[in-house]
């Protein structure tokens, strides 16, 4: 990894400044990515912003920021992004502070602006040492998430489509399922989301593989694919469908014909079960079986000490002899056949009978 510490000055990064919808926020004579079209919409308030153009004219330090080098030899801001855009903005007269713009300033006042050093660290290395060297960085600030430090390391054609479809208020994937999703668009949330369902968890590796592909409709079509199953599905929305990994069940299930009117008939018996305590997990658990997702009410202590006490704490299938800690309660006939979490359905068995019996 070669990191290198420069001293830029404001006037260099501010030359030929530009922020439009079209191409973003740039600068740096046109080198410098400071926002990238559809990344987080984050600004600072105008107290914020002002404190940087005080600390400027005070000539104190600002903190040192962090850039991305590319392969082209443009650059990408990683940290200091508002900082940046506070410093330009006022150089071209984007702003006044106690009523003076910069055009108002005395030409020794302008020079001192225009001259400040800014310190900046050049970072360029493989992707792996990129993402690792972020990660130690990223300490300060608006923090950036997971998904926003590989965004810096596999920059290109495809992000910058990825980020249009996924990363944006009021995008398309957010328009398609935010009753499907969690998180936030503009936090790159849906973006990683869906990255971890197309690739089985390895983002980096789809990232890299696709970084300089000229667009994500891959990614946004298996997306939709993803929502179109879900709908098709579930024919009944529920609040407990947000925030699920439909991916991975999309990946596994996709091809396995569905009675939709039976699945909704059984989703809603278990949605009245009181033993079923986790109602989003019924969603997985009508796919996979798994008894997990369900989260199951347990015997409370009452139950188990009455039935240890009627057993006189023998195990009822190895027939040894337990303290009351080191059994567990089990149902008789099993939650899966009807039974249900009742005193009656109690029976104690050894923790070793009972893993036993359930890994049957």
């Amino acid at each position: 990894m070669k990191i290198e510490l420069h001293e830029i000055s404001v006037r260099e990064i501010a030359e030929n400044y530009m922020d439009n919808e079209e191409n973003g926020v740039t600068g740096y004579n046109g080198k410098l990515n400071i926002r990238p079209k559809y990344q987080r919409e984050f600004v600072y308030k105008d107290a914020q912003r002002d404190a940087v153009i005080d600390t400027i004219i005070k000539g104190f330090p600002l903190n040192v920021m962090y850039w991305v080098k590319n392969e082209d030899g443009t650059f990408e801001v990683l940290d200091g992004q508002q900082r940046t855009i506070s410093f330009c903005q006022y150089v071209h007269g984007g702003f006044s502070i106690n009523k003076r713009a910069f055009h108002n300033l005395t030409e020794t006042e302008k020079l001192e602006i225009l001259d400040y050093k800014v310190m900046v660290y050049f970072c360029d290395g493989n992707d792996k040492e990129k993402l690792d060297w972020f990660k130690i960085i990223n300490i300060a600030g608006e923090k950036l998430t997971d998904q926003e430090l590989r965004n810096a390391v596999y920059t290109g054609s495809w992000l910058s489509d990825a980020k249009q479809k996924f990363s944006k208020s009021q995008c398309p994937a957010w328009k398609m399922a935010s009753d499907y999703m969690t998180g936030s668009p503009i936090r790159q949330d849906y973006l990683e989301t869906v990255l971890k369902w197309i690739n089985n968890g390895d983002i980096c590796g789809y990232m890299a593989e696709h970084q300089f592909a000229p667009n994500a409709n891959e990614l946004f079509l298996y997306f939709r694919s993803v929502i179109g199953w879900v709908e098709n599905t579930f024919i009944k929305y529920r609040k407990e469908m947000k925030g699920i990994d439909w991916g991975f069940l999309y990946n596994q299930y996709k091809d396995i014909v569905i009675d939709t009117a039976e699945l909704e008939k059984e989703i809603a018996e278990l949605m009245a079960d009181d033993d079923v305590t986790s109602k989003k997990g019924i969603y997985p658990y009508v796919l996979t079986r798994q008894e997990k997702y369900l989260s199951v009410r347990t015997f409370d202590n009452r139950m188990k000490r009455t039935a240890y006490e009627k057993q006189k704490g023998i195990c009822k299938i190895c027939r040894k002899h337990f303290e009351l800690e080191e059994m567990e309660g089990d149902h008789i006939t099993p939650w899966s056949k009807g039974g249900k979490t009742l005193a009656e359905n109690c029976q104690m068995l050894c923790k070793e009978c009972n893993r036993r019996k359930s890994s049957v």
